[in-house]
């Protein structure tokens, strides 16, 4: 008994088991399922353009983007094939929205790019394409595309359209059927109507009249649920031949396009359509393109044939037409017609001489030119094969003056009959810049139809306050008045006028651009060949470095010239000089100069602002050519000048010389106010013994120390004397004299030695065939670095006490010279390449070994046979042995500085490593003499 109810215990937990066991696999299909589904639907903030787009990529990509959004990515591709089997019209593209020519498609309808798809347009080569061809150029579509437009009127409706037919009133009722093959509409419990050869409109009021007649007290609404496909063939030099299924609404361009467009031969002019074997109509698309009228397209019934013929003759038409193109002709097609078909004329064109290329009976080439003014010309017939180009128009502007230099607004203006200076000017503050010279300024005018120039002067002051002075002149179509800076440069450029009728800010950009083209660096790469070409390019890195300490000693440069210190205002105002502005003026006056027309040129020299040639403006006279030069200096001369001038006497050349009153002529005096001729030279003298103040600055232990304006020819020591000499404390042997233009040697030297030095570097190691790296960059870059940093004193050696013992070896003083005399010292330095750059207290019983010992004793790299001594006052004493020293007549003095050079051995024997080392010590030593100034 207690067996038998163990085993129904048994089986009944046994069967509890299976059914929870079968329950979990239940409720774990059911989930699997649920998950599925979940993921095969589409979330539904997806927009159906977002699934366009999705759809248009990459296979890789849409697989990596549904990962993202948890979506099962099989699953989706199968779900949109299902929804694109359910209705291929719905899905597929219209045909403006195409793809190229060449596309891919999967199996989906989808584009098949590669992972690295780009978009490239061609590149235009700037000449003429065939007109209208791209148009319809689109990869080719074998189904109907969705129409989603009103269907006309008069649409006859016909087997294979669709019709939704909606009964309410009395009885409600909607049906959806299909035009049968016998054109018969079918109504369940109505009867079949036949609606063959019907239009749209006239099948709903059939129909309607129809069922309204069977069914009292209803109301019927018929509509078109969708329109039958149909079939037709697209041959000829269509792009791809073949047959096409098209909406019944498709019209002829919708073939084409279907097809994919025209051939490169085919005919955009010639396209027949063909129904039952008979010529139907002609397509002209040149009326749908350039007119657009669309009134010859046709729509296609199912059956018809869309014929492209070939192209016929072509005329190319280029230049200034709005449209350049090649374009397809017809019979009997004119000038006036081609013009239409490329837009008509640019403004720019000049049509009064337009170039016809073409080909004659023997097919050689002719060229002719035609007015394009003349009706006639007009009317005149295209030739297939012409090439016609509308010319551009000149660029020389008619009726108009241009204004260049020292103007607010530079550029052209309207001139009119009667227009004076002072109509074009009337305000010097609101016209004028402030640097303008308003006492010199020009009109370069053509004077013949050879674009001859001649030059008049004017000065602007007087031609704006007074408008009947003389200055006022009357301005001539095309004149160019140019007005000039009061600040001057050097120009060895020549530039156009036309180039220079720009504004200040203009120009530095210009000028910028110039800059950055010519800047060239290829002084490294010279050295540049096959065999070397590794260790070259290792040597970008150091090369680079180089670079950066020669920009760095140009810096330098700058800093020390004061350039960097220029306003930019004052570097702007450079560009409207004399030499720049009449450059081009100068040298189209040579180029005109022959036998007979003397060259209109003359020169001024002396004691003016701005000597040079100047052009001979007409009627110019004395007066004329010094305010062209700027005016009179202060040391000027009036009494006497000199001009020179060139005679031809008995058909010999002679020179003359004219002493001329300058006062005279410059207060009007006609007789000394001579009137100039070609190749004259004025010579304006100095005041004789005419000398601007030149001072010269003591510095230290004068009694009196400043600064001294000196006579001419005023020496050194006759200075001192007159200022009392110096303090009972003045270290004489310690002097420091400095002149500016050694200063300005020095500087030279600097840039050229740093660019040698860095040459020289590279140019070892360029060399170097196997690569090997043996300088030591970063000591020779703190060698570049260390001249780049050094100053120029400009320091002249000279013995103090023997100036003031014997007056033969005195020094004649220039403007700009400083001496300075420190107070007594008591120490020596000793620098290079010792352990420690120290100075030392002065011991007459010490040499210059044991000053170096006193240093922590010489580097390794030390040249012990090559130490010398730069002496207080600037001289450099080198031994001859070790022994020097201790010679006689060569002891060290206070104020010595003892140097220990670097063994040129670790340096590869750089050459130019002595010279560098040896200017950066002096040049310090001279520092160090005048850093307590």
């Amino acid at each position: 008994m207690i067996s038998s109810v163990n085993n129904n215990n048994r089986t009944i937990v046994l069967a509890f088991s299976m059914n929870r066991l079968i329950l979990i696999i239940f409720l774990t299909f059911v989930s699997t399922l649920l998950n599925e589904a979940k993921a095969a639907q589409l979330p539904s903030n997806i927009t159906p353009q977002q699934l366009e787009q999705f759809k248009r990529l990459p296979p890789a990509q849409q697989k990596s983007l549904a990962q993202s959004m948890g979506i099962d990515y099989k699953v989706l591709r199968a779900q949109l094939a299902g929804k694109k089997s359910k209705g291929v019209e719905e899905e597929q593209q219209a045909l403006s929205q195409l793809f190229p020519r060449g596309t891919q498609y999967d199996e989906l309808g989808n584009p098949i790019f590669d992972e690295e798809f780009t978009v490239e347009e061609e590149e235009d080569d700037g000449k003429p394409k065939p007109f209208g061809y791209e148009v319809f150029a689109n990869e080719p579509v074998t189904f109907a595309p969705s129409m989603d437009i009103a269907i006309p009127e008069n649409y006859l409706v016909g087997p294979g359209d669709t019709l939704t037919i909606q009964i309410f009133g009395k009885e409600n009722n909607e049906f959806e059927i299909e035009v049968s093959r016998e054109g018969d509409v079918v109504l369940p419990e109505l009867g079949a109507f036949n609606v063959t050869g019907m239009t749209f409109v006239e099948t709903k009021r059939f129909l309607a009249t129809e069922i309204k007649s069977k069914i009292l007290g209803v109301d019927v609404i018929v509509t078109l649920a969708s329109i039958r496909s149909i079939r037709v063939f697209v041959l000829g030099d269509a792009y791809k031949p073949g047959q096409y299924v098209l909406n019944s609404l498709s019209s002829v361009t919708h073939a084409i396009i279907a097809a994919g467009g025209i051939s490169d031969v085919g005919s955009l002019r010639n396209i027949q359509v063909k129904r039952g074997g008979k010529l139907v109509t002609k397509l002209d698309l040149y009326d749908l393109l350039i007119k657009g009228d669309s009134s010859s397209d046709l729509m296609l019934q199912s059956g018809d044939v869309v014929f492209i013929a070939p192209v016929g003759d072509r005329v190319t038409v280029d230049g200034e037409v709005k449209r350049p193109a090649i374009y397809e002709l017809v019979e009997n097609e004119t000038f006036s017609d081609v013009i239409q078909m490329a837009g008509g004329l640019l403004p720019s064109a000049y049509p009064s001489s337009t170039v016809v290329e073409g080909f004659n009976k023997d097919n050689l080439r002719t060229v002719r030119n035609i007015d394009l003014t003349d009706p006639k010309a007009l009317l005149g017939q295209v030739k297939g094969g012409d090439y016609v180009n509308v010319l551009k128009t000149s660029q020389i502007v008619e009726n108009s003056v241009t204004v260049i230099g020292a103007v607010e607004r530079p550029g052209k203006y309207q001139w009119y009959q009667g227009q004076r200076i002072s109509d074009l000017i009337p305000n010097i503050h609101a016209y004028l810049s402030n640097d303008a010279d308003l006492t010199y300024s020009l009109i370069v005018r053509e004077k013949d139809i050879g674009r001859n120039i001649e030059v008049l002067q004017f000065n602007f002051f007087d031609a704006v306050s007074d408008k009947n002075s003389v200055d006022n002149i009357e301005l001539k179509s095309r004149d160019k008045i140019l007005v000039f800076s009061n600040q001057e440069i050097v120009s060895t450029d020549i530039d156009s006028l036309e180039s220079l009728a720009f504004t200040k800010d203009e120009l530095l950009e210009i000028e910028k651009e110039n800059a950055e083209k010519k800047f060239k660096d290829k002084q490294f790469w010279q050295y540049y060949d096959e065999e070397n070409s590794q260790s070259a390019f290792n040597l970008t890195e150091e090369i680079d470095k180089a670079e950066e300490t020669l920009k760095q000693t140009y810096k330098s440069i700058e800093e020390l010239t004061g350039d960097a210190k220029i306003e930019p205002e004052l570097r702007e105002l450079n560009f409207f000089s004399r030499k720049r502005l009449l450059a081009s003026v100068i040298e189209q006056l040579k180029r005109q100069a022959a036998s007979g027309e003397p060259l209109q040129l003359v020169e001024v020299d002396g004691a003016v602002k701005y000597p040079g040639i100047y052009p001979l403006v007409k009627n110019g006279r004395i007066d004329d050519l010094v305010k062209a030069a700027g005016g009179l200096q202060e040391s000027a001369y009036l009494v006497n000048a000199e001009m020179t001038r060139n005679d031809i006497v008995q058909g010999q050349a002679q020179k003359q010389a004219l002493k001329i009153d300058l006062a005279s002529a410059l207060a009007g005096n006609d007789n000394q106010n001579k009137l100039l001729k070609s190749k004259d030279r004025l010579n304006v003298h100095h005041i004789p013994a005419w000398q601007e103040n030149h001072t010269v600055e003591l510095k230290g232990e004068f009694m009196f120390p400043g600064k001294y304006t000196i006579r001419r020819g005023e020496t050194l020591g006759q200075l001192i004397k007159r200022v009392g000499g110096f303090t009972d404390y003045a270290y004489l042997e310690g002097s420091l004299f400095t002149r500016e233009a050694i200063k300005q040697l020095e500087l030279k030297n600097l840039v050229k030695v740093s660019e040698s030095l860095r040459m020289e570097i590279a140019s070892k190691n360029l060399s170097d065939r196997e690569g090997n790296m043996t300088f030591d960059y970063e000591q020779t870059n703190q060698l570049l670095a260390d001249l780049t940093s050094v100053k120029p004193i400009g320091r002249l050696i000279v013995d103090i006490p023997l100036i003031m013992a014997n007056e033969q070896s005195d020094v004649i003083l220039e403007n700009g010279d400083m001496l300075y005399i420190p107070a007594k010292q008591n120490s020596i330095n000793v620098v290079g390449q010792v352990q420690v750059t120290s100075s030392h207290l002065y011991q007459p019983d010490l040499d210059a070994f044991d000053y170096v010992e006193l240093s922590g004793g010489m580097k390794k790299q030390a040249d012990d046979s090559r130490i010398y001594v730069i002496k207080a006052n600037g001289r450099v004493e080198i031994p001859n042995n070790r022994n020097w020293f201790a010679s006689e007549g060569s002891q060290l003095e206070p104020g010595d500085t003892v140097v220990v050079p670097l063994d040129s051995y670790y340096m590869e024997d750089l050459t130019l490593w002595q010279v560098a080392t040896q200017i950066v010590y002096q040049a310090s030593v001279a520092l160090a003499a005048i850093s307590n100034l």
